[in-house]
């Protein structure tokens, strides 16, 4: 079975590993020449990406690429704690949610992929399923993201400004961010917890603020790194002008202030980008091109990363059962539509709660404390619960 994937990024590269695991002579295009760079920020993947992970043989390199982050801690902009929860999976499940930079995590799965017979064509950008490159190829992957071109086949829609852009970075922790939210030992006044790596201790923060939400979590070697989705009815003219300083103007709250009023040396925007929504595919494929990742769903950094590594893992797996092409992507297709549906419903409802107007938020730091921890488990456990562990069949000369 000959496959272009069109894309080198988390989905293409994820596919390209498990296609080629499979048996399948599969090449990328990817449109620049490094497809890893400084692409985006960090990503924080749950524990149903890392269990994509392990399926596809990458999950070692992953956790040695970033660190583990064990709570998830929910601040109001006054630096009220509003939750505390597990981070990206159960309670009790002993598998912690790792972060790590975006580049690293394309890195880590394009090296696999080489190595499982994988080639990777870079500074092409494939124009669609009728590209040239595709010529004789069985299936075309669809995996260049929100602004895919092998979507426009099978969905005219295009992407629509979400109301949010995002700036993420990183910066020094400073003795104010120490005695907010600690070290990464627990021990700092607020008691909010950090994150040495080998503890797994780390806590993702995020604080709901009057312009939208902040993350940011102790990272190893002293840095804070940090993401501002800011509410907006319309993105800034020139997002690359977006710096340190004008970020911390939009956030005010005490909150924030400890992570970057210390900016100057060292603190830096690595990524500056709108948010935008697709309204859900009718099906995201037609016998010959499938579509993955967000090119199909785009729901966020940690969970469309995620997403993309499930997508990968069930694409192989309903191609290696012995199917042609068009049943096995019919197959693939009933099987992620509605999980992919539902998390795009919850990445909306995600969305708007950070976008809430002033009387929102009020109530939210009133009543979320109460209502939170209780029920977040419950909301969520069908997300971190699906289970795609145990490597894909290797196929033998």
């Amino acid at each position: 079975m000959r496959v272009v994937v069109a894309g080198g990024g988390v989905a293409g590269a994820a596919c390209a590993v498990a296609l080629a695991r499979i048996g399948a002579e599969v090449s990328v295009h990817e449109a620049y020449e490094d497809p890893a760079g400084t692409v985006g920020s960090f990503v924080s993947l749950p524990v149903n990406g890392l269990r994509a992970l392990d399926a596809l043989g990458c999950l070692a390199a992953v956790r040695r690429a970033g660190f583990a982050v064990a709570r998830q801690r929910m601040w109001s902009g006054r630096g009220k704690r509003l939750g505390d929860v597990a981070r990206g999976r159960r309670p009790d499940d002993p598998l912690l949610s790792v972060t790590l930079m975006r580049a690293d995590l394309v890195t880590a799965l394009r090296g696999r992929a080489v190595r499982a017979g994988a080639r990777i064509v870079t500074g092409h950008r494939l124009t669609g399923a009728d590209d040239p490159a595709t010529a004789g190829a069985d299936l075309v992957v669809g995996a260049d993201g929100i602004w895919s071109a092998t979507r426009a086949a099978l969905d005219p829609a295009r992407p629509v400004y979400a109301g949010l852009y995002s700036v993420s970075g990183t910066i020094p922790r400073t003795p104010a961010y120490t005695n907010l939210y600690g070290t990464g030992t627990g021990t700092g006044a607020g008691g909010a917890g950090g994150g040495a790596r080998e503890e797994g201790e780390a806590s993702f923060n995020m604080v709901f603020a009057r312009n939208g939400a902040f993350i940011h979590l102790p990272a190893p070697g002293g840095q804070v790194w940090w993401s501002a989705q800011i509410a907006s009815a319309e993105p800034p003219a020139d997002l690359a002008r977006v710096d340190v300083a004008g970020a911390a103007t939009l956030f005010p709250e005490p909150a924030v202030t400890a992570v970057l009023g210390g900016g100057g040396a060292g603190a830096r925007v690595d990524s500056a980008t709108p948010l935008h929504v697709l309204a859900p595919l009718a099906r995201r494929q037609d016998g010959r091109t499938v579509l993955v990742g967000d090119a199909a769903h785009p729901v966020g950094a940690g969970q469309g990363a995620s997403m993309a590594l499930e997508d990968a893992v069930l694409l192989a797996r309903a191609l290696g059962s012995g199917r042609d092409v068009p049943a096995a992507l019919a197959v693939f297709d009933e099987v992620r539509r509605g999980r992919a549906g539902k998390l795009a419903r919850s990445a909306s409802a995600n969305r708007d709660a950070k976008t809430a107007g002033r009387v929102a938020a009020r109530l939210r730091e009133v009543f979320m404390p109460f209502f939170f921890d209780r029920f977040y488990e419950r909301a969520t456990g069908w997300l971190y619960d699906y289970d795609l562990s145990g490597e894909l069949a290797v196929a033998r000369p």
